[in-house]
C-alpha cells in the first residue's frame, strides 16, 4: 500500500447523527426509523446529484425534494417550509460533527508511516470544505490532495476523477486503496479505475453486484485500523 484515499460523507463521520438530531426537532410526532428515512433520502438525493451539478436542478429545490418525498415514502407529508426548516437544522447540525475514533487512529497510523492521504469527495464546493474544515482533515491531508466534485467539474463514479486524481498524485492503481461507504459511487468508480477497495459497511448493507467484490470491507468486527496493520 502506497496511498489511501478517502470519501467524507458517511465514511469519516457518521451523517444519521445530524440528521437524526434534525428529524427529532421538525418532527416530534412521529414513529419513523430514523436509519431508514436517512438512507431514503440519501438514496432520492443520489438519483438527482447530476441535476444539481449541471444546475438543472438548484440545491434547495434538492434538499426540499428528498426530505419531502423520504417523509412521503413512510406516510408522513410535510410543507416546503417543513423541508426547509429540517434542512437548516441539519445543515446547523453539520457543523458538530466528529471524526469517527477508528478513523482518527487509522489517519494518525498512516501519517506515521508515511502513506500518502487524499479525498475524492462529491457534493457543492463550500459545503464539502466545511466539512473537511470542521472534521480538521488538513491536519492529516494537504489540500492539493483533496478533490471535490464541483470543484473539478466530474463527480464519482465517473472514472475520470479517479484518473485525474491519479495523475495529479502520482499513484500507481495497484499500490492504491479507496476508502468509502457508497457501493455505486465509491466501489464501483473506484474498482473500474483498477484501485483497491475498502467498503465502509457499517451498516451492513448488501452487496447490490455480485462481480464487484471489495477488497476489504469495514464493519462492526473489522475496523480500518486493523485492515491497515494487515497491510503491514
Amino acid at each position: 500500500m502506497k496511498a489511501i484515499i478517502f470519501d467524507v460523507d458517511d465514511t469519516l463521520y457518521d451523517q444519521v447523527v445530524p440528521f437524526k438530531k434534525a428529524v427529532e426537532k421538525n418532527f416530534l410526532n412521529n414513529n419513523v426509523d430514523v436509519e431508514k428515512l436517512y438512507q431514503m433520502s440519501r438514496k432520492l438525493s443520489d438519483e438527482v446529484f447530476e441535476l444539481t451539478e449541471s444546475g438543472e436542478m438548484s440545491l434547495e429545490e434538492m434538499h426540499i425534494y428528498r426530505i419531502q418525498e423520504a417523509c412521503k415514502h413512510f406516510g408522513m407529508l410535510i410543507s416546503i417550509e417543513d423541508a426547509i426548516n429540517f434542512q437548516n437544522d441539519y445543515q446547523n447540525n453539520q457543523k458538530e460533527i466528529e471524526l469517527l475514533s477508528d478513523i482518527q487512529d487509522s489517519f494518525d497510523f498512516l501519517l506515521d508511516n508515511n502513506i500518502t492521504m487524499g479525498i475524492i469527495t462529491n457534493g457543492p464546493k463550500e459545503h464539502q470544505k466545511n466539512k473537511i474544515k470542521q472534521l480538521g482533515l488538513e491536519r492529516w491531508i494537504p489540500r492539493e490532495n483533496i478533490f471535490i466534485s464541483s470543484e473539478v467539474g466530474i463527480a464519482k463514479p465517473d472514472i475520470r476523477i479517479f484518473e485525474l486524481v491519479q495523475k495529479k498524485l502520482n499513484l500507481v492503481p495497484n499500490t492504491t486503496y479507496y476508502v468509502g461507504d457508497s457501493f455505486d459511487n465509491d466501489i464501483l468508480g473506484a474498482s473500474n479505475a483498477g484501485w483497491n477497495t475498502v467498503w465502509s459497511n457499517r451498516k451492513n448493507k448488501k452487496n447490490p453486484n455480485s462481480n464487484i467484490h471489495p477488497t476489504f470491507i469495514i464493519n462492526k468486527k473489522n475496523s480500518l485500523l486493523k485492515i491497515l496493520n494487515n497491510l503491514k
